[in-house]
């Protein structure tokens, strides 16, 4: 798979190619581009798929943003991705450390697979008469809904609740059945079904009997008498105690079919008190709540079979047995109506009894499947964290909603969990746990490509390579995936593709970005060098003495070699026209014999190699300046740079990067050779060209 991309901040144009099924390492300095290239592919895919409108736009570079027509941000060669997964500091920020677990979706990426979902087919199979009584019949479903909505009527506290419906509305008496004498004449108002609002509308209208003898009602004269009727209306009525006694009696009325003769009208008798609610109401109405909420309970508890509340018994027998309603028991409720739709429920159990022995079976292979993942994935991840060296473990464990979460401990405090981990983890524990955590959920989703930017370049020695080995070599691992792998790291590249190659599956190579332009370099196992090797690697073969005399010296360093063929050297390079021997206590010129002695030494690497011809060179600034304009790489222009400004560059940052960044051999025991690849970046030999030239106008 090739990807071009042009325009995308700071690459105008390039290419990099993804090997399929494979890890691809990008390596590259910083400044390159490679999350840019991450940016450009996540936001071509979200766009393409609906989920951001031109996202891809935000990355055109900023010197094209004058003109918004020419120049716009392009990629191709990804179309046919159907899904990328990527990990960078946006995934880290939504997925993980979330305040109840380390990962979200926990269940969806450790629990459930094929096998589990085909489990659960098979147990909801065997219980789907269940299901489908209180899905395929409406009445079952309104009988707990008309239960439910009775029991509200009593409210929930141990005794009749004050604040209950029933005891508003009946507690001090049913005046409505009950109409005091002196209100007769409101009989048929108060009677009303739509008393309430008869009673607000007359009991609002009270309030302007002052203004006038004449009444707000029929704008006649009122008498002081007929004044005190109406406000007694006010006085014996209370509209919202009112439509609490027409909410209850409604409801009983209206759901009578459940109560058995006898109960529905002692519960009458009962709401038509004109003494309002006596102890023996109380009592009786209390068990009738009773066995209204119990029966809601065995009706929730038949509903809700299904493998959660059967996975940890013994027998299903005995659960489903257990389930069946006794509406006998049911002393107020035992109505044919009831009966005829427990009857129903009842059916259905005995239904799934008849198969019992098949459903415990398939009940405990996928309690043994689930169990069996977890302790493999808690092993996976608890095996990492342990070669790593971080204190803590996770497990994954059961939640109150019946999913599974995963859960992070510290080794020293097993009995909690480690609640808001983002205050206790360090930045690189952080880091290591997304990482670990985001793999699962690529291979649980398994995207076309699995893009992983920079994730490892902070970590150090031993859990770099602790990561990479989980990453790419354990058993649930991405070691078969897409993989695109950007980093300014060397070191993964020295274990995989130099080192153990043969147990990680790595493609690598060396992306260099020069005024815009990308280019990818591939990075073979002989291309990966010590910097022995380097450095005799180019006195063999470079084409300029200069260079291959920086060498010399450089590998003499290496080797601790500071004999006289070092001074000599070192005089070269310091531009002494007589070279000293330079030590602690002593630093004299150097006698013919060592001279020459030290240059029988150099020239068993340079054999045409003079002192004089080379003193030449180095005091001869046009003529560097002309190697400086040759040399092919970057690394050759800073070593020559060197030998003409290393004292003079006004820019301290820049002297500092001269002098030490980049001696090749401070960087890694393995490197790459840097006159094959472009590891000096060009902004430094950006700074360094800035110099040159004012060197130039000072030789004009």
């Amino acid at each position: 798979m090739d990807i071009v991309v042009k325009n995308c901040n700071s690459i105008e144009n390039g290419k990099i190619s993804i090997v399929e099924n494979r890890l691809n390492i990008k390596y590259a300095i910083n400044g390159t581009g490679k999350s840019t290239i991450s940016k450009a592919i996540e936001s071509f895919v979200s766009d393409r798929d609906g989920k951001t409108t031109n996202s891809l736009t935000n990355l055109k570079p900023f010197k094209f943003r004058k003109n918004t027509d020419t120049n716009n941000p392009e990629i191709e060669g990804i179309d046919s991705l159907n899904k990328v997964a990527i990990f960078n500091e946006t995934y880290i920020d939504k997925f993980v450390f979330l305040p109840d677990e380390l990962l979200k979706n926990s269940f969806e990426i450790f629990i459930f697979d094929e096998k589990y979902e085909q489990g659960m087919n098979q147990i909801n199979e065997l219980i789907k008469d269940i299901g489908d009584t209180f899905k395929n019949n409406q009445d079952i479903e309104d009988l707990i809904n008309d239960l439910n909505e009775l029991s509200t009527c009593f409210g929930k506290s141990k005794g009749l609740s004050k604040s209950s419906s029933f005891f508003k509305g009946i507690g001090k008496g049913n005046k409505i059945a009950n109409i005091p004498e002196e209100l007769a004449v409101y009989r048929d108002f108060i009677q009303h079904t739509d008393n309430v609002g008869w009673l607000k509308w007359q009991l609002n209208g009270s309030n302007y009997l002052e203004i006038s003898n004449i009444c707000p009602y029929c704008t006649s004269g009122v008498e002081e008498k007929k004044k005190e009727t109406i406000l007694s209306v006010s006085k014996e009525y209370d509209s919202k105690l009112i439509e609490h006694l027409n909410k209850v009696i409604g409801v009983v009325h209206r759901l009578k079919i459940y109560f058995t003769e006898d109960t529905y009208e002692k519960i009458m008798t009962i709401s038509r008190s004109v003494d309002g609610l006596k102890k023996e109401h109380e009592s009786y109405l209390l068990v009738v709540r009773d066995e209204i909420q119990l029966l809601i309970e065995k009706l929730n508890d038949v509903k809700s079979i299904n493998f959660e509340t059967l996975k940890d018994v013994d027998k299903v027998t005995e659960v489903i047995s257990k389930n069946k309603i006794g509406l006998e028991f049911f002393s107020h409720l035992n109505s044919p109506t009831t009966a005829e739709k427990v009857g129903i429920i009842n059916k259905s159990l005995e239904s799934i009894l008849v198969q019992a022995g098949g459903l415990q079976g398939k009940i405990n292979i996928q309690r043994k499947h689930i169990e069996k993942t977890i302790k493999e994935n808690n092993q996976e991840i608890n095996a990492f964290l342990k070669n790593a060296g971080y204190n803590y473990h996770v497990n994954i464990e059961e939640a109150e909603n019946e999913k599974y979460k995963i859960k992070l401990k510290h080794n020293d405090y097993i009995e909690g969990n480690v609640d808001n981990v983002r205050t206790h983890l360090s930045f690189g524990e952080r880091n290591a746990f997304a990482l670990v955590l985001f793999m699962f959920g690529a291979i649980k989703n398994n995207p076309s490509l699995v893009i992983l930017d920079d994730p490892i370049s902070s970590f150090d020695k031993n859990k770099k390579y602790a990561i990479i080995d989980m990453l790419f070599r354990g058993n649930k691992s991405l070691r078969d995936k897409t993989v695109l792998m950007f980093t300014h790291d060397f070191e993964p590249i020295v274990d995989m593709v130099y080192h153990h190659n043969d147990k990680f599956s790595a493609k690598a190579s060396f992306l260099e970005n020069i005024n815009g332009e990308l280019n990818e370099k591939a990075i073979e196992k002989t291309d990966i060098k010590t910097f022995l090797e380097i450095a005799k690697e180019n006195i063999s073969f470079l084409e300029e003495n200069i260079n291959k005399l920086i060498y010399l010296r450089r590998l003499m360093e290496i080797n601790d070699d500071k004999s006289v063929a070092y001074h000599l050297l070192s005089s070269i390079f310091k531009r002494r026209e007589e070279p000293l021997f330079i030590s602690y206590d002593d630093n004299r010129p150097m006698t013919e014999k060592e001279i020459e002695f030290a240059t029988n030494e150099i020239v068993k690497y340079i054999k045409d190699f003079d002192y004089n011809t080379c003193y030449e060179l180095v005091t001869d600034t046009e003529k560097l300046l002309g190697l400086y304009d040759k040399a092919s790489n970057n690394y050759e222009k800073l070593q020559i740079y060197r030998i003409l400004i290393v004292t003079k560059s006004g820019n301290d940052i820049i002297r500092k990067f001269v002098n030490e960044t980049f001696h090749i051999e401070n960087d890694y025991i393995y490197q790459l050779n840097p006159c094959n690849y472009q590891t000096v970046p060009e902004y430094i030999i950006d700074e360094c060209n800035h110099d040159i030239e004012k060197l130039r106008e000072v030789l004009v």
